[in-house]
């Protein structure tokens, strides 16, 4: 394996679900919610029922407003949800809500890293980078100076 990248096709809200599942093994399934709470996309990996989902999915976000609005700060843009046997992470902006069902062992910041990187790739965001194995790279040797040029780096100070 490399940690060398290849820029992803560009992301469509019919392929956002299925993109999530692609991108994280931890994931049993996954739905895309547009505004008005309708189904836009669903991977369903274990068979179950994505418009169920979904639904849950939109009443967890109304669930969260609700106990939430006497707050003085914004809605929750995401949450978090453990339960025997999985977890439940969700994420929104205002046009879209993305939720997954995962492994209990799936780890918390990569999957809400995961769920808030698709939206803002939805979002007209920079497309996720996916790594590809050296035997699938046809730019030349695996090298650590390839590998870096490859990596964004942050900016400091902003």
């Amino acid at each position: 394996m490399s940690i060398l990248t290849g820029m992803a096709d560009t992301l469509t809200p019919e392929r956002a679900a299925e993109r999530l599942c692609e991108l994280s093994a931890d994931v049993r399934a996954a739905v895309l919610l547009d505004a008005a709470g309708s189904l836009a996309s669903a991977c369903d990996e274990a068979g179950g029922q994505p418009r169920a989902l979904g639904e849950l999915a939109r009443r967890l976000f109304e669930e969260v407003d609700r106990a939430t609005r006497d707050w003085d700060t914004e809605p929750p843009e995401q949450v978090e949800v453990q339960v025997p046997g999985g977890a439940v992470f969700a994420s929104r902006t205002p046009r879209w809500t993305l939720a997954a069902v995962a492994k209990r062992g799936a780890l918390s910041s990569l999957m809400l890293y995961d769920l808030r990187a698709l939206l803002g790739e939805l979002e007209g965001g920079p497309p996720i980078r996916r790594s590809t194995s050296v035997e699938d790279s046809a730019s030349g040797p695996a090298t650590e100076e390839h590998a870096a040029e490859e990596l964004p780096m942050p900016e400091l100070g902003q």
